[in-house]
């Protein structure tokens, strides 16, 4: 055989490796194509909060996400009436500004909050065993009432507990607190669609390995499919960031969750304090905080894990002027979060939920006719003055949705801009491994 000639079924053109070569390549590579798989699917393609509030224990109640709603209204009709006031605030101006706050004031009546946890942990400290245990037993029985409800105005898409953490001390604790509540959910009917465990406080990956193994035998015990509970990774500590070994140990974590890590919050106060910022400069736009977040980024990247900021302690309280401080400072750290690819984070107050959504929509808002344009041309194979590849595609498209979920932008309006109806944006935002060379097909069989 000379150099050139056609070899294996193609003998439209010269090739030179016989079809031996191309079967050795794949199976020497067989198992990284299985890890790969494993490890980084792509991201779930399901909505993401844009927010977790949390409330403690003891003070959870039926009426909560509607009263967060109504005390944020009356904090916004207080202080900030009409759009014209609440953009000169923030810095938002004409359409813009009427838009964001008609829409802040609906989603406040619609869906104040988007996901909560009922916290066990900082939020609601140490208590008689007694005590706890029926405080679990009750937030079970609250939240399968609420779920059994459905009312978006009083239930959130997403909700659970945050337990204590596996160190020693509390470890017992926090089992049985997470053992009462999902048994509590199973008695009342079943595991909310929406659950969300967190667990706080980890410094080793053993410690996610645990909680993992926790889930599997919950899973077992009470016949549930294999993966059904999920749980979010909280990283407060310098040692799920770097480990005594220098290695990244907060990727270490993802792998030990063994495929049930859902998310990785970044707690500011805790991880602030470990690394010794003076409380003064406890924030998420610190050195240290951005250190940590890039870590987390870079190590949750491909994984399907989600990432989700901290929060800010400045609370909206008080005279009009120290209200509007600190709503400019909640809605500057959240547009700062937001422009790094941060697109969750944490509220402490009913306050904090105008600047939240606000800050949220006006991102969207500001970008949307930009990000449909370039998706529309790429969708048709246009050349213009942005070259986009595939994977700029999936990011134009993971924008729009991220902004149809969360109310800043409409259907009717991302369908006009774009051409593509939704089920074609969630085909460009999530394809498969290896679909990204290739536009994604539309799963509808709509444009």
């Amino acid at each position: 055989m000379t150099q050139g000639e056609p070899v294996g079924t193609d003998a439209a053109v010269g090739t030179t490796f016989p079809d031996a070569v191309r079967a050795q390549a794949g199976a020497a590579l067989a198992a990284v194509d299985a890890e790969l798989e494993r490890r980084y699917p792509g991201d779930p393609g399901t909505r993401q909060p844009v927010h977790t509030v949390y409330v403690p224990g003891d003070v959870f109640g039926a009426d909560t996400v509607r009263s967060w709603g109504d005390a944020a209204l009356a904090l916004l009709d207080q202080h900030a009436p009409d759009a014209d006031a609440f953009g000169a605030v923030l810095g938002l101006e004409g359409g813009l500004a009427a838009a964001v706050h008609e829409r802040v004031r609906a989603k406040l009546l619609r869906e104040p909050v988007e996901d909560l946890r009922i916290d066990f942990e900082d939020g609601y400290g140490n208590r008689p065993d007694a005590e706890e245990d029926a405080a679990a037993a009750r937030a079970a029985a609250l939240v399968a009432a609420a779920c059994d409800d459905g009312d978006p105005s009083r239930v959130p898409p997403y909700l659970g507990i945050r337990l204590k953490c596996m160190e020693a001390a509390v470890r017992d604790r926090g089992i049985r607190t997470l053992d009462v509540f999902l048994t509590g959910l199973m008695a009342a009917g079943g595991l909310p669609g929406g659950l969300v465990l967190t667990l706080p406080k980890v410094t080793y990956p053993e410690q996610v390995a645990t909680m993992a193994r926790l889930c599997e035998q919950f899973e077992l015990a009470r016949g549930l499919p294999p993966g059904r509970i999920g749980f979010e990774i909280q990283i407060e500590t310098s040692q799920s960031i770097l480990g005594p070994d220098g290695r990244a140990t907060v990727a270490r974590m993802i792998d030990a969750a063994g495929g049930r890590a859902t998310g990785l919050h970044y707690g500011t106060f805790d991880y602030s304090a470990c690394c010794g910022v003076s409380p003064a400069h406890q924030s998420p736009d610190h050195p240290a905080a951005d250190h940590a977040k890039a870590v987390m980024q870079v190590a949750a990247a491909g994984t399907g894990v989600r990432l989700s900021d901290g929060s800010t302690n400045v609370l909206p309280v008080g005279g009009r002027a120290q209200v509007h401080d600190a709503w400019r400072l909640h809605h500057a750290l959240v547009r700062r979060s937001l422009a790094r690819a941060y697109h969750q984070g944490w509220d402490m107050h009913p306050g904090h939920l105008p600047t939240r959504y606000a800050a949220v929509y006006a991102f969207y808002r500001e970008g949307y006719a930009a990000a449909a344009a370039r998706l529309a041309a790429y969708a048709r194979q246009d050349a213009g003055a942005v070259l986009d590849e595939p994977a700029t595609a999936k990011a134009l498209s993971g924008y729009l949705l991220r902004g149809l979920d969360c109310g800043a932008l409409d259907d009717a309006e991302v369908v006009s801009a774009t051409g593509l109806s939704r089920a074609r944006l969630e085909g460009y935002a999530a394809p498969r491994r290896g679909a990204l060379t290739a536009a994604a097909p539309a799963r509808d069989g709509a444009p």
